[in-house]
């Protein structure tokens, strides 16, 4: 039986999302970008929840095609607050749209999400070895560092904690235990 971290327990969703996404490297901008929206979707909320309607929200978000929902009208966001299958928070919709938009305006400044946000990490992700869930910080100065560009470049529910967790999913910092298989793995990633 493979070893893994102790947070994916109990649920396939969770399983699949550990094995095969959390932790990888990302550098797609548009992959980059449904990231940010839903680790927004997810403050006070379990991961597990925004897991559940990830499609939902590819579905109501256009695929997280950023051109698209930097356009997405008042009418549009009061659609979206209907949709059952999506969190219906006036706050993290309206987010959304607004985080497109500066998105864009970060891919027109350094030609990619991706450029601007590796930066933060050197380039390469952080190696962590922890031993223990438990020790796993929920923010760190580099996730500090990106929360504070991110407002300053007028994004918002990009907290600090939000950060962690999003460069945790993204792969900028490898945070699987250190007897999780995936830890290895994408430590030579």
């Amino acid at each position: 039986m493979k070893q893994r971290c102790q947070w994916c327990q109990g649920h396939e969703i969770y399983l699949a999302y550990h094995d095969e996404e959390w932790g990888v490297p990302v550098h797609d901008d548009r992959t980059l970008f449904e990231m940010v929206v839903l680790d927004g979707a997810q403050a006070g909320l379990s991961w597990l929840t925004i897991l559940k309607k990830r499609d939902n929200y590819r579905a109501a978000f256009d695929n997280f095609d950023p051109q698209k929902v930097a356009k997405y009208s008042p009418k549009k966001i009061e659609q979206l607050l209907r949709n059952p299958g999506i969190v219906r928070n006036r706050l993290k919709v309206e987010s959304a749209v607004h985080n497109a938009r500066a998105f864009l305006e970060i891919q027109a400044e350094l030609g990619s999400f991706d450029a601007f946000l590796w930066r933060h990490v050197d380039g390469a992700p952080i190696q962590n070895a922890w031993t223990s869930v438990a020790q796993i910080p929920t923010r760190t100065k580099e996730s500090d560092a990106l929360s504070k560009d991110l407002k300053r470049r007028g994004f918002n529910f990009v907290g600090s904690t939000i950060c962690y967790a999003f460069m945790q999913a993204a792969g900028l910092v490898n945070d699987h235990v250190v007897d999780c298989f995936r830890h290895a793995q994408l430590g030579s990633a």
